[in-house]
């Protein structure tokens, strides 16, 4: 059964019909200032009638770009402060790829295994093996000299060498089901990539924006990477991504050839307004300082059920482990009747995912895990 969207509002979803659900999605944390946020609709109303698309070579100077840019810039940890803009995650993945073999003048591409980083080509070649051979195996032949290790394994870092471009990790897994770093863990990668001189990509187009209880997962942790791609919540709802690296780095795609990387509508002014606006909504309403809380209190109000195996958690992003696929189909009807919009994860079918907007409630907190609870009883 499909459930029609009439309107969205903070964190409710409701139909033509009137009925409210819950979102526990936020459409796979975009929505991290809530729906329908104002001053997000009012950046986006104001921009869209001063000017929408010129152009994005370069040839232009237009404000929304060049004031988020900056603010991103000032954010990110190190020398993380040349920003390409793109219009999506799996296009930033795509570009910091391109950008990694350029740098490095190497070719061999590595990955975690349970990975989830797009599906465009290049992005699917490092979706992670083999696992994700039932998405890949029907688009083949895909990105030739790539590999995948296991993500949290320490010995398994001595297979990146020399001949290695890049590393490409996502700092909390999140289609493996939410799956945080084992302490040491990032900071081993970052020390065995200085090693062999291998980039180290962290895609953070799930964790960014807020969504580990830090601007940054990457600063949550720890772990500076040497590019950065940033989507989803990076937008404001609206489509945009980039990858960002330091200026040594992203200077090698301005020359041989030229043009090394371009976009038509990365950088559109009307996302790169929406998105602005969203940031600086995290910031005058200090919401990430408050996600770790929440996260917790989630925690709290359902890790003692009977029927929940495990909860994994990272700030606002939860996976609760029932055990079963089964179980798991169940409580999405139980869900759907009730009022709650969850979902399950790509390489893992017997956990829900809680991953509202961080602008969300302890009231509506409360009151979704009690729903939630209910839906549990009737699984057990």
């Amino acid at each position: 059964m499909m459930v029609e969207v009439a309107r969205a509002e903070g964190s409710f979803f409701y139909t033509p019909e009137g009925k409210r659900y819950y979102d526990l999605v936020a459409g796979v944390s975009v929505s991290n200032v809530g729906h329908a946020n104002e001053a997000v609709v009012r950046a986006v109303q104001e921009q869209a009638a001063r000017y929408m698309h010129i152009m994005v070579y370069g040839e232009m100077v237009e404000a929304p770009q060049v004031e988020y840019a900056t603010r991103i810039a000032q954010l990110l940890p190190g020398e993380l402060e040349s920003v390409y803009f793109v219009n999506s995650g799996a296009e930033a993945v795509e570009g910091a790829l391109k950008l990694a073999k350029r740098f490095t003048g190497r070719t061999e591409m590595i990955s975690m295994r349970r990975a989830y980083h797009g599906s465009t080509h290049g992005a699917m070649s490092m979706m992670g093996a083999p696992e994700g051979e039932e998405w890949k195996g029907a688009f083949r032949p895909l990105l030739p000299d790539t590999a995948a290790i296991e993500f949290n394994d320490f010995d398994a870092l001595r297979r990146i060498t020399r001949r290695t471009a890049c590393v490409l990790a996502e700092p909390v897994q999140g289609e493996a089901g939410v799956r945080p770093p084992q302490p040491g863990y990032l900071e081993a990668l970052r020390r065995r990539c200085d090693e062999v001189g291998a980039l180290l990509i962290f895609d953070e187009i799930q964790t960014g924006l807020g969504r580990t209880g830090a601007m940054f997962a990457s600063l949550k942790y720890g772990v500076t990477p040497d590019i950065v791609c940033l989507a989803k919540a990076f937008g404001g709802g609206m489509p945009l991504g980039a990858f960002v690296a330091r200026h040594e780095v992203m200077d090698t795609l301005q020359n041989n050839p030229t043009l090394g990387h371009i976009t038509t509508f990365g950088g559109h002014p009307v996302c790169c307004a929406a998105g602005l606006a969203a940031l600086n909504y995290l910031l005058d309403n200090q919401v990430v300082e408050q996600v770790e809380a929440k996260g917790a209190l989630y925690e709290r109000l359902l890790a003692d059920h009977p029927a929940v195996r495990e909860i994994r958690r990272s700030g606002l992003l939860l996976a609760v482990e029932l055990g079963e696929s089964a179980k798991l189909y169940r409580i999405m009807e139980l869900f759907k009747e009730e009022g709650i919009l969850s979902d399950w994860f790509l390489y893992c079918d017997t956990a829900f995912r809680i991953s509202p907007p961080l602008t969300i409630s302890e009231e509506e907190i409360r009151d979704s895990a009690a729903i939630i609870r209910r839906c549990l009883d009737r699984v057990s």
